[in-house]
């Protein structure tokens, strides 16, 4: 079986399998790209709205960058897609210069965006985590401004990543209600998240998550070229690590596996609601 994802093909965008491959795929980019941000100090000042001058904008330099960046996805299409979701909506408003795709209706119409909270828990938390040099002889990495653009293109790379896997619950929702129409839409008819919550939490597949992260963490975030004789343990990662691989765990299980789980959850709380006509807002375009 081909387990690539197709987003115009809903037996195959619905299909919990298909759904898997994909999220394990996501945990490379998203692991490629922690390492890519990594290298630069934290620059705390261009998360700061203000701190640097900017044309016409009021926002930190992080916002100027991504803006920048998204009108330009906006001007391909991306945000057209069921499984992508723009930081900064007012790019929707941008006409695309590519023709528009069919894409199926796969997700139920919903208004769950929770790309806000990604970038608090991704300024606040996330990156403090990342960026801290476990090599004392390296001192204080927190500002270098010839690296403010570098960090903050990086930056861009890393939050559309972690929107996307973690938006992609989703789908997972969806596949798990279309499983159990009767028991989902009683719930949901009760308000009740909690218990939603309980029912599509499986703590056995969270752990595995986990664990393939750890490896890929250690794999990745290390010079292949080198042996565990040039300073490497016996655990094969050898001198010193391009990145913290345990604040990779933690960042997944503290925030990725529970903000998909919101977002699972507040997709299922609307998945009865018949949106009034004027008033939907498209899966996909939230």
């Amino acid at each position: 079986m081909d387990s690539t994802i197709d987003l115009l093909d809903p037996d195959k965008a619905l299909d919990l399998n298909h759904i898997r491959y994909q999220l394990i795929r996501l945990e490379d980019t998203i692991v490629f790209a922690l390492v890519e941000r990594a290298q630069f100090p934290l620059n705390p000042t261009i998360y700061v709205p203000g701190a640097l001058a900017l044309p016409d904008f009021s926002g930190s330099f992080l916002d100027w960058i991504f803006v920048q960046k998204e009108r330009i996805y906006a001007s391909v299409r991306r945000y057209q897609a069921p499984d992508e979701y723009p930081f900064f909506p007012e790019v929707l408003k941008m006409e695309p210069i590519l023709k528009p795709l069919n894409y199926p209706k796969l997700l139920h119409p919903n208004t769950v965006n929770i790309n806000e909270k990604i970038m608090k828990v991704y300024i606040e938390n996330i990156l403090p985590a990342i960026c801290k040099s476990s090599d004392k002889s390296r001192g204080d990495r927190g500002e270098q401004q010839e690296n403010y653009g570098s960090s903050a293109v990086a930056d861009v790379g890393v939050l559309q990543a972690l929107s996307r896997r973690i938006h992609f619950g989703k789908f997972v929702a969806e596949s798990k209600f279309r499983d159990d129409v009767k028991g989902f839409s009683r719930l949901i008819n009760e308000k009740n998240g909690e218990e939603i919550g309980n029912r599509i939490t499986k703590p056995a597949v969270e752990e595995q998550v986990l664990r393939r992260l750890r490896h890929k963490a250690q794999i990745y975030g290390r010079d292949p070229t080198l042996n565990p004789d040039e300073g490497g343990g016996a655990d094969g990662n050898a001198g010193v690590g391009k990145i913290d691989v345990e604040a990779v765990v933690q960042m997944y299980r503290d925030f990725v596996i529970p903000l998909t789980k919101d977002v699972e959850v507040e997709y299922l709380l609307q998945r009865l609601i018949e949106p009034e006509e004027d008033k939907t807002t498209p899966a996909g375009v939230a």
